[in-house]
């Protein structure tokens, strides 16, 4: 039985530090939802009602356009251990990118990781609870290395330039912020 909450307990924030993975899902108007799986520990929790996660380059900035036209997300957890769980956030979420005021506060709180594009930060609605009965029960054998490396062979103009010119729009269209600078 699902049950919704206002804002994260402590045994959310538990249940979320033991994840290695989440997901999390997008949309805008007349456009394809975004479902993303992210990991690598690049996701923090603010406060009762704020949560963040640091967006490594890789595959599109989906999630930006989304949120600059939308801002809608949701992100996922699931249990693939014990006890089974999923765990939902619902949220408005942005995107704080290096050139923004708030950004050296924010990169602080993370683990730098080749290929940082831009932070985002979801302030929180609901969160919800469910029994997860159908997830597999699965164990993790070790985290993939291959975005860090695949990020860190490219210089910080080869990233910009690269950025610039194939990440500011979506796959859709839409319009989508990029750094103007890496992360110090």
């Amino acid at each position: 039985m699902a049950e919704f909450f206002p804002a994260l307990t402590p045994a959310h924030r538990d249940f979320i530090a033991r994840q290695p993975v989440f997901f999390v899902a997008t949309a805008a108007a007349g456009v394809r939802i975004n479902l993303s799986p992210k990991g690598m520990d690049s996701f923090r929790i603010l406060d009762e009602r704020t949560v963040a996660y640091l967006d490594v380059a890789g595959s599109g900035n989906e999630t930006n356009a989304h949120l600059l036209a939308d801002g809608r997300i949701t992100i996922m957890f699931c249990a693939f251990d014990q006890p089974a769980l999923i765990f939902r956030i619902y949220g408005r979420g942005r995107a704080v990118l290096p050139q923004d005021a708030e950004w050296q506060g924010l990169h602080a709180q993370f683990t730098p990781l080749p290929g940082t594009r831009q932070i985002f930060v979801v302030a929180i609605d609901e969160v919800q609870t469910s029994c997860g009965w159908g997830v597999p029960q699965m164990t993790l054998d070790h985290p993939r290395e291959t975005l860090n490396k695949y990020n860190a062979k490219y210089s910080d103009d080869e990233r910009l330039a690269y950025w610039r010119g194939h990440e500011g729009v979506s796959i859709d269209g839409l319009p989508t912020r990029v750094p103007d600078a890496l992360p110090a």
